[in-house]
């Protein structure tokens, strides 16, 4: 089995190390590297049109073969994909991750890691998309054996439309109370943005928000099994397209 492994927070994090070490107690499974030389947290489903993209390998532990990608989550799977099989190697599955931070509810609009695992559908391949739910993780070893469990999940049960987005609660893994299907929810944020300042006189803003607590939303919704210290595990897909509104428009006068 052959694994792509991306990730937004860049080539350099310790979630994306972390991930390798945990599908490396897998014998069967190859694991390749296409991630971004830099941070690109929150970069959403961006691709670079605008100038060329650097594709450099890079020496990384545990894997095949890695590069480093001067791109956003989105081009690492696009291009890594593509290189990785000009050398003769295709891969089997895509896994981003993993994610510094929670991606829950409509926080997977803006995600990095979960667009590199949306951008493997695009790209034909089963995905999952993986994160930690605290911006400074300590208790990555809560994520490894899940992380691994997805694997053959992924491959029996995904089609080339969906991934599956893993959330996991940076606890001990004593307590954490088990794993929760579900569906997306409402992630609202006490949102700033901070002036700043600069040498030239000209103000910056610099943006940080505070995820608002919720009391009484349904057991399915991520986000409240996530507050209930719960793994998460939603399926995703790209298809944007309201179906309710459709077949409301279908008869409108104004479309008939």
């Amino acid at each position: 089995m052959n694994v792509l492994v991306a990730n937004d927070d860049g080539i350099e994090a310790q979630g994306i190390r972390e991930l390798v070490t945990a599908l490396g107690t897998r014998s069967d499974v190859n694991i390749y590297l296409c991630a971004p030389d830099r941070q690109r947290t929150a970069s959403g489903h961006g691709i670079t049109v605008s100038e060329p993209l650097l594709l450099k390998e890079w020496d990384f532990e545990g894997v095949e073969k890695a590069y480093s990608c001067s791109g956003t989550p989105a081009d690492c799977v696009k291009l890594g994909l593509r290189a990785f099989r000009a050398l003769g190697i295709e891969m089997d599955l895509v896994y981003s991750g993993i994610n510094h931070g929670a991606n829950l509810g409509t926080d997977t609009l803006y995600s990095g890691t979960v667009s590199a695992a949306m951008e493997g559908v695009l790209c034909g391949k089963p995905s999952i998309a993986i994160s930690s739910c605290s911006h400074h993780p300590k208790h990555f070893e809560s994520c490894h054996e899940i992380a691994v469990r997805m694997l053959d999940f992924a491959l029996e049960s995904l089609d080339e439309h969906s991934i599956v987005n893993v959330n996991i609660p940076d606890l001990p893994e004593a307590e954490i109370k088990g794993i929760r299907l579900g569906r997306l929810g409402e992630r609202e944020y006490a949102d700033h943005f901070n002036p700043i300042k600069n040498e030239g006189g000209t103000i910056l803003y610099q943006y940080s928000g505070e995820a608002l607590t919720y009391k009484g939303l349904s057991e399915d919704v991520d986000v409240a099994a996530h507050e209930q210290s719960y793994i998460t595990v939603t399926p995703l897909q790209h298809d944007l397209t309201n179906y309710r509104i459709l077949e409301e428009m279908k008869k409108h006068p104004l479309f008939l």
